[in-house]
């Protein structure tokens, strides 16, 4: 699931992927709101948040949510950078030592819930959840090509009705068989994932209310236990190049070669 990219994965893999990791995002997110009162996986409500903030003079709301969308940002950064220096250096499994530095960056959190009191804890837990939420959809969106999203749910709700009118449409009006089998496929996969998160998210709230920081515990032990297969595979990264473009001089050789071919009849002359 974390090793594959491009025109290796399939939609199997995908929604495997993508439902696992919507499931763990979604508790995260519930927890972050049950332990500090933010979401750690919903920007757009935070810059919602922001502008209200903003309006109603409450500038103490304002710099949180501006410091959740930075941390946010810096994830996805520092998820760019790892990938682009693992494909650089043709490094194995970067998909998979991504989300395994996510698994031991939460545990950490989770010890930071569980030892200390709410003044320490409550900035690193609001500012540290949503940095990890950054890295994981930035990782997920590189690795599946950005057909798999595990945090932006607004965006995965538009898709599921665009796919859901395509696939309704086909009752009505002729459709490729090919193009119909893909529209069904990528419904499910993000109808999948939706639901995924929401799961997810009900679980987190209550296995947060019962357990605490001990659940973001065991959330990062089911990180490592996803990535660490991938994490310890020297399967090398394939960069997939685009052919290259023939110059304009290798075209136009290339149709004085064909004229040249041309038989007395006045027609093009075929390949042997």
């Amino acid at each position: 699931m974390l090793v594959h990219e491009g025109s290796e994965r399939n939609a199997s893999i995908d929604r495997r992927l993508g439902c696992t990791l919507a499931a763990i995002a979604g508790a995260v997110n519930a927890a972050g709101v049950l332990a500090v009162g933010y979401y750690s996986a919903n920007m757009t409500g935070n810059v919602s948040a922001l502008a209200s903030g903003l309006h109603e003079g409450r500038m103490e709301l304002v710099l949180s949510c501006c410091g959740l969308i930075l941390a946010f940002v810096a994830g996805a950064v520092l998820s760019a950078l790892l990938v682009n220096a693992g494909r650089r250096h043709n490094l194995p499994s970067i998909y998979a030592r991504s989300i395994l530095l996510e698994a031991c960056l939460l545990g950490l959190l989770g010890a930071v819930d569980f030892l200390f009191s709410a003044q320490p804890r409550d900035p690193v837990l609001a500012y540290g959840l949503s940095f990890l939420m950054g890295l994981q959809n930035a990782t997920v969106t590189r690795i599946s090509g950005a057909r798999v999203r595990t945090t932006h749910m607004t965006g995965m709700l538009t898709d599921v009705g665009l796919e859901l009118a395509d696939w309704l449409e086909g009752f009505f009006h002729p459709v490729d068989p090919a193009r119909r089998t893909g529209t069904r496929e990528r419904l499910g996969l993000h109808a999948a994932i939706v639901l995924s998160f929401t799961l997810g998210g009900v679980a987190g709230a209550f296995l947060y209310g019962w357990w605490s920081g001990l659940f973001l515990l065991v959330l990062a032990g089911l990180l490592a236990c996803l990535s660490l297969p991938g994490a310890l595979s020297h399967e090398p990264v394939v960069e997939h190049k685009p052919a290259p473009v023939p110059s304009c001089g290798e075209r136009y050789s290339c149709l004085q070669h064909l004229i040249h071919r041309k038989d007395r009849s006045g027609h093009w002359g075929s390949y042997e």
